[in-house]
């Protein structure tokens, strides 16, 4: 049999039964960021567009490289800093803005192609659209949770 809690203070309010089951519920989802296929696949992501920029010429070091590094780096950033918020509803959010940066990123590779800096980036662009419908699919997941 489990133990009660115990308040350590008087102010303290002892745990309910409805406090326990929201917390054993959100702890899958809002722990173990490195363990969610969609943060693995946007690290991979972040390696890939660190070799590519490297081709690009020394006058775009500050410009699209950073713009494209930075965006890149977003994307798990922003997963992990969502799944270790406190709320589901947190989690949602900083999941848009990864969704943000992957769009941004798909945008500045097309730029990056069109000015002839980069001949193919089809498997960039094919992992960000993935990383996308995965994300979506999470946020659509934590949603169907909220009710």
């Amino acid at each position: 049999m489990r133990k009660p809690h115990i308040p350590k203070t008087r102010n303290e309010k002892p745990e309910t039964r409805n406090q326990k089951r929201e917390t054993k519920n959100e702890t899958p989802i809002m722990t173990g960021y490195e363990r969610l296929e969609v943060w693995n696949r946007a690290m991979d992501l972040v390696v890939d567009i660190y070799d590519l920029v490297r081709l690009l010429p020394k006058e775009e070091r500050y410009a699209l490289s950073d713009q494209m590094r930075r965006c890149a780096v977003s994307i798990p950033s922003n997963i992990a800093e969502g799944a270790s918020r406190g709320s589901k509803k947190e989690f949602i959010q900083f999941l848009y803005i990864a969704m943000g940066s992957a769009s941004e990123l798909k945008t500045q590779l097309e730029i990056g192609k069109r000015v002839g800096y980069f001949e193919d980036v089809s498997q960039c662009s094919s992992s960000i659209i993935s990383i996308r419908k995965m994300i979506n699919a999470l946020i659509t997941s934590i949603k169907r949770t909220l009710g």
